[in-house]
């Protein structure tokens, strides 16, 4: 009996070492796969590859990213792995115009490959497939053409309203506990606010109230439904933060523990609210030109299509799953920049001094001195500091694309990518490229005056992606976040307090862009002597 338990300890043991060495044999054939494509990579660790530090949230994307990014210099595209898959980094901006722009029929898809059981994660218009994409882009694209634009503005500005009189009460409230603040430098009653909450506040009732005709109240109310499910999907845990790489880099692992897109607490409150809105508003007939009038269209368009496929994708929770993604890209990457620029200007008093002149000096033109379409699209230098903005601090860190079919990207080394390869364009990387961007950790407007804008690459700048999947909401994220800076910088400075984190370092658990610590900033009204 001894004998035999110890035959079989020996042999299992045998069989696991053998398992072992075969699965370890099978890794390092896979991670010679650029190497017998003529594409240099970068050595990673043989069961992790490139990403161990990214899927255990010890270093951020940004910085994991633009480290493969510089080990890759002097070549037009570098290999890495993440555990044996090959994805493909493009740094040559030429080869990044022909995967999103000249052959774009070859990359349409997204390599995020959520599961077709998770079906509000599977059919929302980011990780959607074509053709089925190209369908919804189509009906949805005119509801951000100018007029349409023109016509939400109005909502854009009466939020901005309600923002000047949330950020004034909270000065009032504070100023009696910050009357001995030491960060009081010149005894003007600075006060300590939390500009991140402050921020996506506002563009959460903004995009409320313009795209799905919703007064949301989150500036009102601190309880708002609307900004508590918001912030459940950007939420700083380990759990969301692996869910979201499994989807974008190991598509096995979110198979294999059934991942949802998204948090499984967000799709419930959409599906109960966007159904309830429609429902009201086809009632009604009311007509606001908004996204929930289009999904109305859309809805009935398909609801008899003959084509299975298609009433599959666009019933009630197919248009649910994209609403969320309207809501959830729009007030966080507006929400972003606003709060990024309102840093970078404290730390430069007189780039902020120079950008409120621009506003105060265009307003004073203005009957009422009210901000206007026009105004928020017509000043150069608010203009040239949002751009810097997203430079800096781009969303998301990276675009991804699926090739189609094989592909010759680059007749020059012979470089065929195979269908399916996962292609990454790191844009932050990009935006701190020193050879498009010189000091590109100096925050620098002039960057994108008029003469300088021409001497960066096309797809060396790339906030918004390029070509037809590039954001379909660009142009009113753009424009919120110009209001709510307009609004702000006409009445209040802002400079660093105590708490302000100087220098700023961002979190490793989540793959967008943002600040480890809160973000905090000294705030107080314009006094007279300083709006010249």
């Amino acid at each position: 009996m001894i004998a035999t338990m110890a035959h079989l300890i020996l042999g299992g043991f045998f069989l696991l070492n053998l398992v072992v060495c075969v699965a370890y044999v099978s890794m390092r054939r896979a991670q010679r796969y650029w190497k017998r494509r003529g594409v240099k990579s970068v050595k990673g660790a043989t069961c992790w590859g490139h990403f161990k530090a990214v899927v255990l949230a010890r270093r951020p994307l940004r910085d994991v990213l633009r480290e493969l990014y510089e080990r890759g210099r002097g070549e037009r595209a570098i290999g890495f792995y993440v555990f044996a898959k090959p994805f493909l980094v493009l740094r040559d901006p030429e080869l990044i115009k022909s995967v999103l722009v000249r052959d774009f029929k070859c990359f349409a898809n997204r390599c995020i490959a959520p599961r077709r059981e998770d079906y509000i994660g599977y059919v929302n218009i980011f990780a959607l497939r074509s053709p089925a994409w190209k369908l919804l882009r189509q009906r949805l694209t005119p509801v951000f053409t100018a007029s349409k634009l023109r016509h939400m503005f109005e909502g854009i500005v009466e939020t901005a309203a309600e923002l000047d009189a949330h950020l004034a009460k909270q000065l009032v409230d504070k100023e009696d506990e910050n009357d001995d603040d030491d960060d009081d430098d010149d005894g003007a009653g600075w006060t300590v606010v939390e500009v991140k909450e402050l921020c996506e506040k506002f563009t959460t009732d903004v995009i409320g109230l313009t795209m799905f005709g919703m007064r949301l109240n989150a500036l009102r109310d601190d309880e708002s439904e609307f900004r508590r499910e918001g912030k459940k999907h950007f939420q700083n845990s380990y759990a969301r933060h692996l869910s979201l790489v499994s989807l974008f880099f190991m598509p096995w692992l979110a198979r294999l523990l059934r991942i949802s897109f998204f948090d499984a607490d967000v799709p419930s409150f959409f599906k109960r609210v966007i159904p309830e809105a429609m429902a009201e508003r086809a009632k009604s007939g009311a007509k606001r030109n908004d996204l929930l009038d289009a999904f109305i269209e859309i809805k009935n368009a398909y609801a008899n299509d003959p084509d299975d496929e298609m009433r599959y994708y666009f019933q009630d929770d197919g248009l649910v799953a994209t609403s969320i993604v309207f809501f959830l890209g729009g007030f966080e990457p507006s929400a972003s920049m606003m709060y990024f620029t309102l840093y970078e200007l404290a730390k430069q008093p007189d780039l902020q001094s120079r950008l409120r002149r621009e506003i105060l000096a265009a307003l004073e033109e203005e009957p009422g001195r009210r901000i206007t379409y026009d105004m928020a699209n017509g000043l150069p230098y608010l203009e040239q500091v949002c751009c810097e903005a997203l430079r800096k601090y781009p969303l998301l860190h990276f675009l991804d694309r699926e090739a189609e079919e094989d592909y010759e990207l680059d007749p020059k080394s012979g470089l065929t990518i195979e269908r399916g390869t996962p292609v990454i364009i790191p844009m932050s990387a990009l935006h701190m490229d020193p050879e498009y961007y010189p000091d590109p950790d100096r925050f620098d407007p002039e960057r994108f005056s008029s003469q300088n804008l021409r001497k960066i690459p096309a797809c060396a700048y790339l906030p918004f992606g390029q070509g037809p999947r590039n954001c379909i909401g660009m142009r009113i994220g753009l424009m919120q976040s110009k209001v709510g800076l307009m609004q702000i910088l006409s009445k209040y400075e802002v400079s660093p307090c105590r708490e302000t984190p100087v220098p700023l370092e961002f979190d490793s658990y989540t793959l967008f862009t943002k600040s480890k610590h809160n973000m905090k900033l000294n705030v107080r009204r314009v006094r007279a002597d300083r709006r010249r």
